[in-house]
Formats: structure tokens, sequence, C-alpha cells
């Protein structure tokens, strides 16, 4: 794809990056066949191929529409088209340009701006988060159908953790809202690492991964919060912890990714290249582990909802599928497992109708196979699919730990 970037686009920051993005397009259109949003709208401008054509033309034209903006929103970023695409064109990347870009020259609306905001505000903030949860579950019965369907139909309590006793020792991070919605994921991989001679090394200073803000287009803030973790992760870092582990594959891909996001920060690029190194879902730790020796067989029925975040950005499709095989578990087949169920971090609340729509998609497919329950490996997409209260969804790890403690 030819370009031509306007002076305006030259000073901004990552123009070249941009335009490198830009030129590796061939607009084939292959990415608009397995693109979410494109399938439900049918609008090429609701494709990755049209928003590429709308980057480059705010790059070029310098001319920007509220109209634009909503169709870079519409967006998912889901990342199905980087995995189809046959050029390699890596258009998150050029998304996340081009948004932050488009930021700063259309005002929002003020209830967009108040919503925006008070995600930042509240979101990252895990206690202030849980207090709000907590707030929501005392005043289920008189909540809206639409505010309770973002709250857990249950939270497990999360029991007991192992205490840091092997030689091998791996960091994780624990999140900003699975610890309210989901206190038992990060307590359940901490319990089956130690069954497999691994502890869980605390590192409390760290927080929200940085994803939340910098996809709302804050994405200086964003990096802040990743500075911070690297902060709080680095003397366990040095003392040899061998990995960091994230249960939920949304902040798992954003923290692969700390490498890249700070690669010009002179103070953090080192350190940041060596964090993305370490950083491991959950998966890819257990999976070269002699699972055999745990004795599990189990005979629940489940269908896996593979997360965007873990299929497409971190390609690791079918991993967590193979290892529950191992572990016994029966899995029935999923059609169109490639498409995003619609949770996509703050999607469901920013666009709430598409969202919904692909929810209900999404769990027709997987309760084709008629599972016992459905399994994933993200904490969004889970709260999102258990919130339209039919078949049950739970982290994947919680599984496993449960199978170990019954034998069933």
């Amino acid at each position: 794809m030819q370009t031509n970037l306007s002076d305006a686009a030259k000073r901004l920051p990552h123009a070249e990056e941009a335009e490198r993005i830009l030129r590796s397009c061939v607009h084939c259109g292959f990415c608009n066949a397995t693109c979410p949003t494109y399938q439900e709208l049918g609008d090429e401008l609701d494709g990755p191929r049209g928003r590429i054509y709308l980057i480059k033309q705010f790059l070029e034209q310098d001319q920007v529409s509220a109209k634009t903006q909503e169709h870079l929103d519409r967006c998912l970023t889901c990342r199905n088209c980087e995995t189809t695409c046959p050029s390699g064109v890596e258009y998150h990347k050029l998304l996340d340009i081009g948004r932050a870009a488009i930021e700063v020259r259309v005002p929002r609306p003020l209830g967009e701006r108040i919503l925006r905001g008070a995600l930042r505000a509240v979101v990252p903030r895990a206690a202030l988060f849980k207090a709000l949860v907590n707030t929501g579950e005392t005043l289920r019965p008189i909540l809206p159908a639409a505010l309770r369907s973002h709250l857990p139909r249950a939270i497990a309590a999360p029991g007991i953790r192992p205490v840091e006793r092997h030689a091998r020792r791996v960091l994780m991070l624990e999140g900003c809202v699975q610890p309210a919605l989901s206190p038992n994921t990060n307590a359940a991989a901490a319990r089956v690492l130690d069954r497999l001679g691994i502890s869980v090394v605390a590192a409390a200073q760290a927080g929200c991964c940085g994803a939340m803000d910098y996809h709302l287009n804050a994405q200086a803030a964003g990096l802040d919060r990743a500075r911070r973790n690297i902060d709080a992760w680095w003397p366990a870092i040095e003392n040899g912890a061998e990995a960091i582990v994230q249960t939920a594959s949304g902040c798992g891909a954003f923290v692969k990714e700390y490498g890249y996001l700070l690669r010009d920060d002179p103070h953090y690029a080192a350190k940041a290249k060596r964090v993305s190194e370490l950083a491991k879902d959950l998966v890819e730790v257990i999976r070269v582990e002699p699972l055999e020796n745990l004795g599990l067989h189990c005979a629940q029925t489940l269908a896996f909802h593979c997360p965007c975040t873990l299929q497409h950005a971190q390609q690791l499709g079918g991993a967590v599928e193979a290892l529950l095989k191992r572990l016994g578990f029966h899995l029935t087949a999923v059609p169109d497992s490639h498409l995003c169920c619609g949770s996509a971090g703050t999607y469901s609340l920013t666009q709430p109708a598409l969202s919904h729509t692909l929810r209900d998609n999404k769990l027709d497919a997987l309760e084709s196979g008629r599972p016992d329950l459905i399994a994933t490996a993200n904490i969004g997409c889970q709260t999102h699919l258990d919130g339209a209260g039919r078949t049950p969804v739970r982290h994947w790890i919680e599984l496993v730990d449960q199978a170990l403690n019954t034998g069933a």
C-alpha cells in the first residue's frame, strides 16, 4: 500500500511505525472474512481493511470525524485478522497509534467521557473494584438486569494458598478485577503449581497490567502501570524467578508486549524486554510438566472457549484443550471457535448491543455439544459469558484444581 503522510502526521509519535504497517497491507480483504464486527454489520468500515483505510486517510489528509472514531471504537482488537492475514500486517499496533492520535482530535460526548473516566478510575484499582463488586452483590435483588449481568453468578472462596517451599519459583500477576470476580482462580493456580513442585512468589506492589488504560487511549497511564509492575517484579527476577505467570490471557497478551511498548524508554527498555521474555500464560508453564504424575482422570464434559488474547495475540490456540485432554477431560467440538465472544476488555460496557450479540452467538456455539460446563482462560470472557445465565463458565485451572481435590 502506497502512503504519503501529511506533515502533521509525520510529527506524531510512532509515525514511522504506522507507515511501515500501512505499507505492509496489500488490501486483499482476507481479514474481513474472519472479523466478527464485519460479519455482524456487513460494513467495510467495520472490518480491518476499512479501518486501515480510515487511519491511512487521517494520516495522509489530516482530517478526521466522529464517524471515523466510531468505526475504530467498534473494533474488538481480537486480532483474528492478524491470524488470517497472509502479509503479516500488525493491525493492533496501527490501531493503537490511530486511536490515540484521533482521541486528541475528536472530542467525545459527555456520556462517553464519563463512562471511560469511571472505568479508568475504578477498574484498575483492585481494592476499589472489589468494594464496588461487594456493593453490587448486596444490591443484586434490586439491580437492573443489565447491571446484574456484569456480576458473577457465584463467587467461589479462594481456599488456602500454599506457602513458598520449592526451589523452583514463579511470579504471578494477581490482576485488578480477577481478585474480586473470581478470587479462586489464582489460588487454584498456585495449588496446582505447588503440586508440580513450583512455588508462587508474592509481589504485592504489582497491580493492573496497564491494558485498561492503554486500550482506552490513555496510553501514557498504561505504560506507567507497566513500569510499576516491572519495578515490583524485578527483585524476584534477579533472585531467579523462572517465569511471570498470568492466569488471565488478556493481561498476558499485554505483559508480553512490555518490551515493544517500552522499547524507547532508556530506563526501562532492557528490563521490559526481560519481563516480556519471562511472561508466560499459565498453560505454557503447566503443559511442559509431568502432568501424568498427578493421577487425575476426570469424566466431566467441557466446552472450551479459547479467548482471542490466547489464540490470536499469544498464538496458543489449542494449548489448553490439549492439556485438558491429557488430564482426562472430555471436550466437545466448538463451531467457529476463532470468533470473539464480545467481552474484549471494556467492550461489553462501551459497545453493549454488539457485545451481547457476539456473546449469544458464542454461547450457541459453545453449548452445541451439550457440555456440563464451559471453561475459559480469561476473566473478562468468563464474566461476560457467565453473565448470560446459561451454562456455567469457569476458569480451566479451577476445574483442574477441583478434580485434584475430589478425584472426580
